[in-house]
């Protein structure tokens, strides 16, 4: 009973994460391996886990969705090349090598959160000049589907790469990069899940209370995000991210 209260209250702290500043699993996960969930199975099973909160982040950012256009639709192509090769590449990898690369896949989803303001303002500048053109998708395109192969791979701080290419091209506003992100990270959970799915690394029962959490986290982290400053959420997730990425080593 202890431990689906802390992955119920874990998928509450996830949900409103997400929906405040984004990258609610990089603490979701380490708490899933703190809980006793083998690291491939944890991470696994983030997939069943944010669908139910992302979707419903998708029908919000609806209004926002609809200014978007229509030629940037073809970049699910490369979102969906890029999450199925990397859940493909999943399944391949044995329980014992994910666990020796979980520590640097936690820092690497770290320094992407710390570091993507950063990114997506030298990719802003830099196609300045280009953006909106047809090269300038084509150049998306090519980013993104690296990014969405480590989304398929290990998902945590995939969206904070999509939201520094996204920038690229001729939407800048944040709330409509917002919303294709959203969109993007829906598709690549829902394609792992399916593809994922029958290889009995996906804890149901986990999912399920966690899903739950993180919903009702998700409306919670919509009502009380404007009274956090941004900022320190910020510092709070880097900080708590590198503590975990070293308690995970340190596991070893």
């Amino acid at each position: 009973m202890e431990k689906d209260i802390a992955l119920l209250l874990t998928g509450v702290v996830v949900g409103a994460m997400n929906a405040i500043a984004g990258g609610g699993m990089l603490l979701g996960f380490p708490a899933m391996v703190a809980l006793g969930i083998p690291p491939l199975v944890a991470n696994v099973t983030a997939n069943a886990i944010m669908p139910p909160g992302t979707a419903v982040a998708v029908g919000a950012y609806r209004s926002y969705l609809r200014r978007i256009p229509w030629r940037y639709a073809w970049l699910l192509v490369p979102v969906a090349i890029g999450a199925i090769a990397g859940a493909l590449t999943l399944r391949g990898t044995d329980a014992s090598q994910f666990t020796e690369l979980v520590p640097w896949l936690v820092l690497a989803g770290v320094v992407l959160f710390a570091f993507q303001p950063i990114i997506h303002l030298r990719l802003h500048h830099h196609l300045h000049k280009n953006r909106g053109g047809n090269w300038t998708l084509v150049l998306l395109g090519l980013g993104i589907l690296p990014a969405s192969f480590y989304g398929g791979y290990f998902g945590a701080g995939y969206g904070f790469m999509m939201l520094a290419f996204l920038g690229m091209g001729k939407v800048h506003e944040i709330h409509i990069l917002t919303a294709m992100k959203n969109v993007s990270s829906l598709v690549v959970s829902v394609l792992c899940l399916l593809l994922l799915a029958d290889t009995g690394l996906v804890d149901w029962r986990v999912a399920a209370i966690m899903a739950v959490g993180a919903t009702a986290g998700g409306y919670l982290g919509a009502v009380i995000g404007k009274r956090i400053a941004a900022k320190t959420l910020r510092v709070f997730i880097i900080v708590t991210g590198l503590a975990a990425a070293a308690w995970l080593a340190l596991q070893q």
